[in-house]
């Protein structure tokens, strides 16, 4: 060995000597589990009842026990095998190096009573509350350099009534069973046990720090760093005493930078105990400065900005896994809810995995932490312990802005006071559901409450569940209406939609099948693998920081939009914006959609809460082309929302719809019960006793195009069936008589498609007007439309879809039953033309006014519905062009308590409405 090679073997020893001094300072943490539900360790089980009960088998850890095939499902209440009971065994080793630290075992979570053995002694008291993390001092009971055996008995319904009524009689799964992680966490024998921040905006810091068997000779250090490792201020010391255990240290920061959701800017502050030797131990917390304060009659504020809460009710749930979950799956939700441009988070109805609040930390959102009660409470003695562990988890995440102590009844008040002595901020405590303490939270109100609170409310204002999502109702269906009133409220603090995706079971006992419960899991906005629904794009667009309310571009449109900056803390001059014009394809064509011209627009500066001007600056023949889209982009780069409109009228199309130079003027036979009419190659069947097309047949195939026009919801008889020559077209022309005025007159001309012109009057109310046929629903195979897109809509629910060309194949999706998506039956908007592709021969329909909806087939009722709300009234036909479209509800409440967008369709003025369709069976 020559000597380079000898110095630099003896830099690495110093190096692995500092290294693991190093090491030593900091807490270690030793796995006995996996880390999440996709990094787990087999350990040895026996459960006493349901599946695989009787016998000793092996489990992964963490997961909840029903997951991994064994003991009884239960939804609501431990009704079936509520003695259940899992016995869980693991052998570990610890080493020689670890003796004199001191060792504790930590819990993350399990379900439900607790008890802990090592080495065959108790490692204390059993745990109750299965969403909490708990540890035991586990020192005295290890053999180090050896093998230890690690045995717990965990019981899914608890010893205490209490715990099962706070939390086992409860409108989600009732999972058993070690479902977060379970480590050793080691520490010198003089160590720093928690530390609890409260860390301002205007760069006060207060930091109580927890230590154990520190003597006179110890000092404690405090450091604020950025997370580069750069130091920001100086450090702070304070002597310690021997046998006190509690420290508070404080320090003004300057030039810091507060955290808000929109800019979550974080710091690490490095606590040390150090003696004349060197460091002792030490600790890292990650934190962020920021204020929260309750204004009574006002509002919550952070920051000294007011904020309203856009926020979504989150499970912490996967259907393979229960409530065992991981940092990606907290990263893939955090982001969702960050994509609909939300800010804020419930935790319903638990504390969730720490991970989860690491990335709300640093991606942004607020949060509401909740102790478990969904409608009864804790009793007072194990309810202290739990706000114990619950606050002193999650102190120190600046994401938590506020406590609620249980929900809907489930909040024991002699607990309210208990969240203060663990958290030197002095977060606001409160009850969901509950006018209580200057807030308001109602559950589920109905338009006319908010309009009540908007008049005589007191209160702050901001209901922790609402406009409830069951299948395809609720959420953004009224959110328009709700939330352009809970705006107007003078002490509004916004709200918190039911749920963020439905909570499905992968049942273990069913081949996987999902099990959403009947109608109580199927309420999310997304589906239980994330799948979006229509609703996820429509929050969107209600809740875009960047609100454009332009409807529609004018023939003259002069390239500017109004805009208003709905952000807390940002100026759009940190945002940007993109536009593009492009050109779609059109039915028979081999042309695809090209964009023929994009742009970026110049930097607006607007403070949030102002309105301005955008300048787009087009190009000069901008009303080329068939749509202009228009994308906002978030000083984080992350995309706003896209707004489209249609250049063009639906009437200018036609025009492209090509002449058949080789037809023939239109022929006429009349049969038993028929009416013939050739035009074009192609024969119409209309039935003499009703006035209706029987069928189409073209010089390839029959089309079974049937029973219209009808006049979707009202009932005519036919008076006579008129057929004449008018110039060089062909009219049939069915007389109705009935409760409204209705014109149908069918037009054949020399080489073009058929041309339906109707008119009508509507009587009174209604839930649909337009025109309506029928088509056999097992002959099709698929649509292609140009319109809005590629989702469906309800009259209270046409945001979110954008201007285009879409296609999608038939499914039979249920909303929240299965997660085909997007649904392919229901009503579409703003449709020009439709391609019914089928097994007979595909047809368009052109359509001559905007705003026209497609009816494409009738969505099924779901099978867990209870009543109406959420299956909103169809025409009879399957296959219509419609001017109005019903509107959908909630789970609670039917449409037309949820505001002016869910009222039945009236017609304007006694105008009568008037159109025309052509039809192309080419």
């Amino acid at each position: 060995m020559n000597r380079y090679s000898v110095f630099g073997f003896f830099l690495i020893i110093l190096f692995l000597g500092v290294l693991q001094k190093g090491f030593a300072q900091s807490t270690q943490y030793q796995y006995l589990s996996g880390t999440d539900k996709d990094h787990t360790i087999t350990w040895d089980f026996y459960i006493n009842t349901g599946m695989k009960s009787g016998s000793w088998n092996k489990i992964q850890v963490p997961s909840n026990w029903e997951q991994q095939g064994f003991g009884t499902y239960n939804y609501f209440t431990d009704t079936n095998n509520p003695e259940e009971q899992g016995q869980y065994k693991y052998r570990f080793t610890m080493p020689s190096k670890d003796t004199g630290k001191t060792i504790f075992i930590v819990f993350e979570a399990s379900m439900t009573d607790t008890e802990v053995k090592i080495n065959g002694k108790s490692a204390g008291p059993v745990h109750q509350g299965g969403f909490y993390r708990f540890k035991y001092n586990i020192t005295k009971l290890l053999n180090f350099g050896g093998e230890n055996l690690l045995e717990v008995t965990v019981n899914k319904r608890s010893a205490n009534t209490s715990v099962n009524q706070a939390e086992r009689k409860a409108d989600f799964w009732l999972f058993g069973g070690i479902f977060r992680p379970v480590y050793l966490e080691k520490t010198p024998s003089t160590y720093i046990d928690r530390i609890a921040i409260d860390a301002k905006a205007d760069g006060s810091l207060s930091v109580n720090v927890f230590a154990a068997n520190l003597s006179d000779r110890n000092i404690i250090k405090l450091q604020v760093q950025k997370l580069s490792g750069e130091a920001i201020g100086i450090p702070v010391y304070v002597n310690a005493k021997s046998g006190l255990e509690k420290y508070t240290l404080r320090q003004l920061v300057k030039g810091i930078v507060s955290w808000n959701p929109e800019a979550p800017k974080l710091y690490n502050l490095i606590v040390s105990i150090t003696d004349s030797k060197g460091v002792v131990h030490q600790t890292k917390q990650r934190f962020g400065f920021r204020t929260v304060e309750m204004r009574p009659q006002d509002g919550f504020y952070v920051n000294n900005k007011r904020v309203i809460f856009k926020g979504v009710n989150r499970h912490s749930h996967w259907p393979e896994s229960g409530r065992a979950t991981s940092k990606e799956l907290s990263l893939m939700d955090v982001k969702l809810i960050k994509e609909m441009n939300m800010n804020a988070v419930r935790m319903s109805h638990y504390p969730p995995d720490q991970h989860f609040l690491d990335v709300c930390d640093s991606l942004g959102l607020f949060v509401i932490d909740e102790l478990t009660g969904w409608q009864a409470k804790y009793d007072t003695i194990v309810g202290k312990k739990l706000v114990k562990e619950l606050v002193e988890r999650d102190v120190n995440h600046p994401s938590v802005v506020l406590w609620a102590n249980g929900n809907e009844g489930g909040w024991n008040t002699a607990l309210d006071t208990e969240f203060d002595l663990y958290d030197p901020q002095k977060r606001f405590v409160f009850h969901p559901w509950e006018k209580f303490n200057g807030t308001d939270t109602k559950h589920y109100p109905d338009y006319n409450y908010v309009v009540n609170s908007v008049l005589y409310g007191k209160e702050i204002f901001f209901p922790t569940e609402f406009m409830h999502g069951l299948q395809d109702g609720g959420h953004a269906a009224g959110l328009s209406d709700f939330w352009s009133l809970m705006l107007k409220h003078p002490y509004t603090a916004g709200g918190f939609l039911w749920a963020f995706h439905d909570e499905g079971a992968a049942r273990t006992d069913k081949d996987g099948k999902i099990d959403i419960a009947g109608n109580s899991a199927p309420d999310g906005i997304l589906g239980p693998h994330r799948e979006k629904e229509a609703s996820f794009f429509a929050i969107r667009e209600i809740w875009s920081p960047i609100s454009i309310s332009q409807k529609s571009i004018p023939e003259k449109f002069n390239g500017k939009l109004d805009i208003e900056n709905h952000y807390t803390y940002t100026n759009l001059s940190t945002c940007t914006f993109q536009w593009k014009l492009v050109s779609l394809p059109f039915p028979g064509t081999t042309a695809t959609l090209r964009t023929t011209a994009a742009g970026k627009v110049n930097a607006i500066s607007l403070p949030p809460g102002s309105k301005g001007t955008l300048s787009l600056n087009l190009p000069v023949n901008w009303y080329t082309n068939d749509v202009l889209y228009l994308t906002a982009f978030g000083p984080d780069n992350r995309e706003v929302y896209t707004w489209s409109w249609p250049v063009k009228s639906p009437e200018s199309l036609l025009e492209k719809i090509p002449v058949d130079k080789a037809s023939s003027k239109a022929g006429v036979s009349e049969q038993d019960s028929s009416l013939v009419i050739t035009s074009n190659g192609t024969q119409y069947h209309f039935a003499r006793n009703t006035g209706y097309l029987q069928k189409v047949i073209t010089p390839k195939s029959e089309v079974s195009l049937s029973g219209g026009a009808v006049l979707a919801g009202v009932k005519h008889t036919l008076q006579s069936l008129k057929h004449y020559s008018r110039g060089e077209e062909y009219i049939v022309e069915p007389v109705y008589k009935g409760p409204s005025k209705f014109i149908v007159k069918w037009v054949f001309k020399l080489g073009k498609p058929v041309e339906l012109e109707y008119q009508y009057t509507m009587p009174g109310e209604s839930d649909f007007t337009g025109i309506s046929f029928n088509y056999p629903e097992s002959l099709i195979i698929g649509m292609k439309w140009q319109g809005r897109g590629p989702y469906r809509v309800w009259k209270n629910r046409l945001e979110g879809q954008q201007f285009g060309v879409w296609h999608k194949y038939y499914n039979n999706t249920i909303t929240g039953e299965s997660w085909d998506y997007p649904e392919f039956k229901g009503y579409h908007a703003d449709v020009y033309w439709v391609t019914i592709e089928n097994k007979q021969a595909h047809f368009t329909v052109y359509t001559s006014r905007q705003n026209m909806f497609f009816q494409m087939l009738r969505p099924l009722k779901a099978a867990g519905a209870s009543n109406n709300n959420t299956a909103p009234p169809f025409p009879e036909g399957n296959i219509g062009f419609l001017h109005a479209i019903s509107p959908i509800g909630t789970k609670f409440q039917a449409a037309d308590r949820m505001g002016p967008q869910s009222q039945k369709n009236i017609q304007l003025n006694y105008t009568p409405i008037s159109g025309s369709l052509w039809f192309d069976f080419k």
